[in-house]
């Protein structure tokens, strides 16, 4: 589905992150959607490097531009090299800022603000330079335990990354102040979908449990599951707001949600409608009380007024529409 009617026909646009899971569906939808549009993915890609947490630094993976056409470069936005050849050797349009380190419990605060802050401000300027419009990823972990609707202005970020998050929108303040270029900020809630599954244990939940009631695992889930309320949004609503971004009434900070919270036992209990599955559900203490939301809602209101965004998929349709590529994810990269 296209969600401008503009034409893109000459124009060229940078995707950050574009071998990760937002940056990849993006790619995709304007390959698909606007082949007269040149698109460049930058993306560092998975190497064996690892935080001390043992997690991967970088999530990017080929496999989630297999039938991308488009320009890839591999490279790491810290790297002002790079983005100086990026800025002499091309004239870009829009550019949509999707990398990141995104782990939440990566411990290096030093990485996570030189990456997520200082490179981002590299990018602003490129931005600028170009005349190019900014779309960048912003998190509702800048929120941290703020209570529900979540609302902009309303931040209490609880971990590095989210604080990492709250600094790149504060910065985008700043510039909005002083340039020409439209600035978008979105703040992502739970989102889920196809292209997910490289991210290894911080995939969605959704992603999670259908992989455990596949193998025939019942599936574990915390005591009161059913109060425990996110904000889950599908990656197809992700990709229009972004791209109704573009092209906003004025630039600013966005929640990108649905405006309804959803619990977990809610996800499982349509994945197994799905599946055709009814394993028992087996119930575990919370370790994270004290430390774990237990509610986010996307207050959309501006989003909705500025950018023209609707969310198009209540959970259960979403994950009917995703089943097929959890079985597939399924079958050929977990038995």
């Amino acid at each position: 589905m296209r969600y401008i009617e503009n034409d893109l026909k000459d124009k060229t646009i940078l995707i950050t992150g574009g071998a990760g899971f937002i940056g990849s569906n993006l790619a995709f939808y304007f390959q698909n959607n606007h082949p007269d549009a040149k698109v460049v993915v930058l993306d560092s890609f998975r190497s064996g490097e690892t935080f001390s947490n043992g997690n991967l630094k970088s999530f990017g993976h080929f496999k989630n531009l297999i039938g991308f056409r488009g320009e890839v470069i591999s490279g790491d936005i810290n790297d002002k090299e790079l983005l100086l050849d990026l800025e002499i050797n091309y004239k870009f349009d829009y550019i949509f800022h999707e990398a990141a380190i995104s782990d939440t419990t990566a411990l290096e605060q030093d990485l996570m603000i030189k990456t997520n802050v200082n490179a981002y401000k590299d990018l602003l300027e490129l931005a600028i330079r170009h005349d190019a419009n900014m779309i960048y990823a912003s998190s509702a972990a800048t929120y941290g335990n703020a209570e529900s609707p979540q609302r902009v202005g309303r931040e209490a970020p609880q971990n590095v990354y989210g604080f990492s998050k709250l600094s790149m929108d504060n910065l985008s303040r700043e510039y909005m102040k002083e340039c020409d270029i439209s600035i978008v900020g979105l703040r992502y809630f739970n989102v889920y979908g196809a292209g997910e599954y490289f991210k290894n244990t911080t995939a969605s939940m959704v992603l999670q449990f259908g992989h455990q009631l596949l193998a025939g695992k019942n599936p574990r889930l915390f005591e009161d599951s059913d109060k425990i309320l996110r904000d889950f949004i599908y990656i197809e609503d992700i990709v229009q707001a972004n791209v109704k971004a573009m092209q906003p009434k004025e630039s600013g900070i966005y929640n990108v949600g649905t405006g309804k919270a959803r619990s977990f036992q809610d996800i499982v209990d349509i994945l197994q409608r799905e599946l055709g599955t009814s394993l028992i559900c087996e119930y575990i203490p919370n370790p994270f009380i004290g430390s774990y939301q237990f509610h986010t809602e996307a207050d959309i209101t501006t989003t909705r007024e500025v950018l023209g965004y609707e969310p198009r998929f209540v959970m259960e349709e979403a994950i009917k529409s995703y089943v097929g590529e959890i079985k597939r994810i399924y079958d050929e990269e977990v038995k």
